[in-house]
């Protein structure tokens, strides 16, 4: 996939962090309504599109691996977690078939401009798709720096190349971004990421930092709600009535993805998957994993298959699960719901449905992606100031 022009802006990769998050009074943070782009076509799982996004999210991660090398001169510590890439090209691909299950909200890029992004904790830029971008940017709105009186280019380009031979290039502005009323001018970046700095492909702060910095909000902190109704991103704090209880702390291990230990992920309540190290990622769908370590999993669950036939790495699961499945973090137990483990049937009338855990052979096992499918099941905190992702129970 290429893309012959894309503009970067910095513009999202919020978030940053709580204390202790005592539940604290909505005002001090801004809500932003999500949506979510269904993984089915007419009723049926989109195979082909969900196994385009699992290796777009795991060449995401391949290419902040890289960008923390060269960030910080050591080698990222899940580097040996993916094999290196053999091959590399840029055949052309519609930005539309990465379109898959993402949660995206609105923003406005320019004066006046308006962008859907999608929000990912798994890299730390953003880009939006230029106005010249042509046919491969079909179905998406564009932005166009020659129509905003706040853009100032850079005179700078820019040249990205993922691990899933996928590459996007352009022309490097700031310009003023609006996130449902926060509104600054800020610099520039890659694709709409909410990771640290270290893997930012231009070693750029994340632009949340200058809303914090200039005020815009109260507390470095956002959360997240995922489900079917009410889903949000909250910017500068924690939605009180979104979960209940407190919060369940983990600390990162490294402040470059979202990553820290798991301590377990039970079947039928029998420990399967022991300690391990995971990356929360909210760009990504699925449990995502090394095929072995994948296998292991699903096969202690009733009625589990491979499905080659589909695709490389996919499983399938009767229509009718409802097996038991729980992740332990930080001594918290959170329930996989068999509604967001069963990503739908393999098609029409089908009793045969696919499994929201998926394998691919360019990760050896090192750590687990722990997506969507996981993140539904839980209101999360992301705690950049503190280094810690907090879990609390949705209301």
């Amino acid at each position: 996939m290429y893309f012959s022009l894309a503009f970067i802006l910095t513009a999202l990769p919020f978030f940053s962090a709580a204390n202790p998050l005592a539940k604290s009074p909505a005002s001090r943070g801004i809500a932003v309504p999500i949506a979510k782009r269904s993984g089915l076509r007419n009723g049926v799982v989109d195979t082909p599109r969900l196994q385009s996004m699992i290796r777009h999210s795991v060449a995401k991660i391949e290419e902040g691996l890289i960008a923390y090398e060269r960030n910080t001169g050591v080698q990222h510590p899940l580097a040996g977690g993916i094999k290196k890439s053999d091959k590399r090209d840029t055949d052309s691909e519609p930005l539309t078939n990465h379109e898959v299950v993402l949660w995206y909200g609105n923003i406005s890029v320019g004066t006046p401009a308006s962008n859907t992004v999608d929000f990912d904790t798994g890299s730390s830029d953003f880009f939006v798709p230029s106005s010249s971008c042509g046919s491969t940017c079909s179905g998406h709105t564009t932005y166009n720096p020659n129509a905003s009186y706040t853009s100032q280019d850079l005179g700078r380009n820019f040249s990205l190349l993922f691990g899933d031979r996928s590459a996007v290039s352009g022309e490097i502005y700031t310009d003023v971004v609006n996130i449902t009323g926060l509104t600054r001018q800020i610099p520039a970046r890659r694709p709409d990421g909410h990771g640290f700095q270290s893997i930012s492909r231009y070693n750029a702060p994340p632009p949340f930092q200058s809303l914090i910095s200039e005020g815009a909000v109260t507390f470095p902190v956002f959360a997240f709600k995922f489900g079917t109704s009410g889903s949000e991103l909250y910017l500068g704090g924690t939605n009180n009535d979104l979960y209940t209880g407190d919060f369940t702390w983990v600390t990162l291990t490294n402040e470059g993805y979202w990553q820290a230990y798991l301590n377990s992920i039970s079947v039928n309540g029998s420990i399967v998957v022991g300690t391990t190290m995971a990356i929360f990622d909210t760009g990504t769908t699925q449990i995502v994993s090394s095929p072995d370590n994948i296998a292991k999993f699903l096969k202690a669950i009733s009625g589990a298959k491979s499905a080659p036939e589909l695709g490389t790495g996919f499983y399938t699961i009767p229509c009718s699960f409802n097996t038991p499945i729980s992740i332990n973090v930080g001594g918290k137990t959170i329930s996989i719901s068999a509604a967001s483990f069963n990503l739908g049937p393999v098609s029409a009338g089908s009793s045969t449905c696919v499994a929201g855990a998926g394998a691919l052979p360019s990760l050896t096992g090192q750590f687990w992606v722990l997506g969507d499918v996981f993140l539904r099941n839980v209101y999360t905190a992301w705690d950049v100031g503190n280094g810690r992702i907090g879990f609390a129970t949705l209301a």
